[in-house]
């Protein structure tokens, strides 16, 4: 028997814990990473475990919220936080670290985005 390797080109958000699309056992690293997005008790749901591309949707909403959780910390951050009697210095910071928690899970929704569509293409693909 003969093994042809193909490329497959995948996109810079693709993250470094999924192995590449079509290698071997690439789907069960895809799983691993996907189950570390969502709540425990989401990951060991059996309808998840079986059908990789139910964990990814739940994913994305999982990440779309957190984004949107975020956000809403960042834009209420100056109004809300002087009030809890923290110093300027703490708000500053918290302020940054909301910004790049924003930025983080706006890459990590573009990797999910990324695995998802490898794993409905390897789904429809069979």
């Amino acid at each position: 028997m003969i093994m042809t390797l193909t490329t497959t080109r995948i996109s810079s958000d693709w993250p470094c814990q999924v192995k590449t699309p079509g290698s071997y056992d690439w789907e069960r690293s895809a799983a691993k990473w996907l189950r570390e997005l969502v709540p425990a008790r989401y990951a060991s749901y059996p309808a998840f475990i079986r059908h990789p591309v139910l964990l990814a949707r739940h994913a994305q909403i999982q990440v779309q919220h957190e984004i949107r959780v975020a956000r809403t910390a960042l834009q209420t951050a100056r109004a809300e936080l002087p009030v809890l009697g923290l110093p300027e210095s703490v708000i500053e910071h918290t302020i940054k670290l909301y910004a790049a928690e924003v930025m983080q899970l706006q890459h990590i929704a573009r990797s999910v985005r990324a695995v998802t569509e490898a794993l409905v293409g390897h789904s429809t693909g069979r």
